[in-house]
């Protein structure tokens, strides 16, 4: 990457979560001493005042003012950085011209995207040149997808080292989860519904697990889906779609065909949401498929979405308290499932809210695992995942300084 003035640029940090993890950075910058790091954005008053929270320690704070739009100024920006980590959503509105900067240039790019239909769409116009310049490329480094996509990579490697073989299947469970939402992510969910609608190929397209595959052009098996209430077997209680699996599953995928199937030609996954046990667990599993029903439906029907938009919803921007932040968790279950019957269980775990505090320490660390973790050394250039791109070293920053657990239970 040759010599850069800066190891980390957040593209974005006036947005919900680019003010969490600035602030992370400045709260935790004893723990990163050898960073050079910069803030960038549209605005410089809001810049400014956001470097002011930081206190009088960051008055000479690098500022650098940048709208999304601007193919010269975004050149300028990546050409300095080794990394620049993106919270500048709706991406599909906002991030084509950073991406293809990054991928032009060398620079790696890590986000929160969780638009399966965009990121497809970068990937068939600048894989090639990020393999070319030697630019990593990686989408997804929130909530969604980090937790499943490192969750399957852990069990699988633990798998193959006890077993001698990977899983055949694998099945996640979101057993606990609270958090709020912000009006960013429910901006970019808004967009996507919108696409969909406009574009009956496109709603077939985002049904398809292997979206984010274009450029593999091998046989791919059905995978199953969640869309109903289920008792689940392995889980032993009944479940309910998981919301997050529209772009999760798709991660997965890539991950499995970017390492070259090695899970096996008929790998399987799933996602769900575990709603207990019983006659409650059931009638817990069927509240939560009506009220997914009830949203969607508001949000396809443009009447009420414009109602949800101006009266009811948060808007880009605004999002959960601090303190809700820090009242909020995330417990999920992987269950491995071989061949041969052998099963074993992954407990994956965060400590504040799953969607923005948790969600900004991962993207926060994905930027500095590309950074610092022997840059280049766990893969190539190219439109990768959080663990095709960082593996192992990310999942040991995630347990040692962002309050997760990836715990194997017996």
């Amino acid at each position: 990457m040759g010599n850069k003035k800066f190891d980390i640029i957040i593209f974005g940090a006036t947005s919900f979560v680019g003010q969490i993890m600035t602030k992370y950075f400045a709260d935790n910058i004893k723990d990163f001493s050898q960073l050079s790091w910069a803030i960038a954005g549209r605005s410089q008053e809001k810049l400014n005042a956001l470097r002011s929270s930081l206190g009088e320690a960051f008055d000479n704070l690098p500022i650098i003012v940048c709208d999304a739009f601007d193919p010269a100024k975004l050149d300028d920006l990546t050409k300095s950085t080794k990394v620049v980590a993106s919270t500048v959503g709706p991406y599909a509105l906002y991030g084509e011209e950073l991406v293809k900067s990054c991928a032009h240039n060398g620079t790696d790019y890590c986000d929160l995207c969780g638009e399966a239909y965009w990121i497809k769409d970068m990937i068939q116009k600048y894989n090639n040149d990020a393999i070319r310049s030697g630019a990593r490329i990686v989408n997804c480094c929130g909530f969604d997808s980090i937790p499943s996509d490192l969750g399957v990579f852990i069990l699988q490697e633990y798998s193959h080292d006890k077993f001698k073989t990977y899983f055949s299947q694998i099945k996640l469970g979101v057993e606990k989860m609270k958090g709020g939402a912000s009006g960013g992510t429910l901006a970019s969910m808004i967009q996507a519904v919108i696409a969909a609608k406009n574009n009956p190929a496109l709603r077939k397209e985002m049904a398809n697990p292997y979206i984010l595959c274009p450029e593999f052009s091998e046989s791919k098996i059905k995978q199953n889906r969640i869309t109903s209430v289920v008792f689940d077997d392995d889980f032993k209680m009944w479940s309910a779609p998981f919301i997050m699996e529209a772009i999760n599953t798709r991660v997965v995928m890539r991950s499995h065909f970017i390492n070259k199937k090695k899970y096996g030609n008929d790998f399987l996954y799933q996602e769900q949401m575990l709603m207990g046990r019983g006659v409650k667990g059931y009638i817990k599993a069927t509240s939560l498929l009506m009220g997914l029903g009830i949203f969607a439906l508001s949000v396809f029907i443009t009447p009420t979405r414009k109602i949800l938009q101006k009266f009811i919803l948060p808007k880009p921007g605004q999002g959960p308290s601090v303190q809700a932040q820090r009242d909020g968790y995330f417990d999920i279950n992987l269950i491995g499932i071989s061949e041969s019957t052998e099963k074993l269980c992954l407990k994956v775990t965060g400590d504040t809210d799953p969607g923005y505090g948790c969600t900004a320490k991962m993207l926060a660390h994905s930027a500095l695992s590309l950074a610092f973790d022997a840059p280049q050394k766990n893969s190539d250039g190219g439109f990768l995942t959080p663990s095709s791109a960082m593996g192992i070293d990310l999942v040991e920053r995630l347990k040692k300084y962002a309050g997760m657990t990836f715990e194997i239970i017996k």
